[in-house]
């Protein structure tokens, strides 16, 4: 079972920037694609950027390509999400999730672990 943390949320005005990171505790946690997805109050949850157990491999959301950027250190377990040119649209809880052989798939349903989440808000 592995558990997730993340940390990192908070309020920002539009353009601003935010780092959030997911620590996990599984001792295997190198043998795990890591996903982060995002839910807005009324809406299905979205994927954001996903990560390959080596961190070789990347993809991400066509709303976020260019400004977000996912990122792994398997040493301290840890996966980060930097998020730069923040908008007002980007405001959601943000979720990390974890699957050994979900990398590049998009749909929620398909990752089997998952954090409690993080609050992002940005203002106008």
């Amino acid at each position: 079972q592995v558990q997730l943390v993340e940390s990192g949320g908070g309020l920002v005005q539009a353009g601003g920037s935010l780092r959030l990171s997911c620590a996990a505790s599984e001792r295997t946690f190198d043998s795990y694609a890591m996903a982060w997805f995002r839910q807005a109050p009324g809406k299905e949850r979205a994927f954001v950027a996903a990560i390959s157990w080596g961190g070789g491999s990347t993809y991400y959301s066509n709303s976020v390509k260019g400004r977000f950027t996912i990122s792994r250190d398997n040493a301290k377990n840890t996966v980060y999400l930097e998020m730069n040119s923040l908008k007002p649209e980007d405001t959601a809880v943000y979720y990390c999730a974890a699957d050994r052989y979900a990398m590049g798939n998009v749909r929620a349903i398909e990752w089997d672990y998952w954090g409690q989440g993080t609050q992002v808000t940005v203002s106008s």
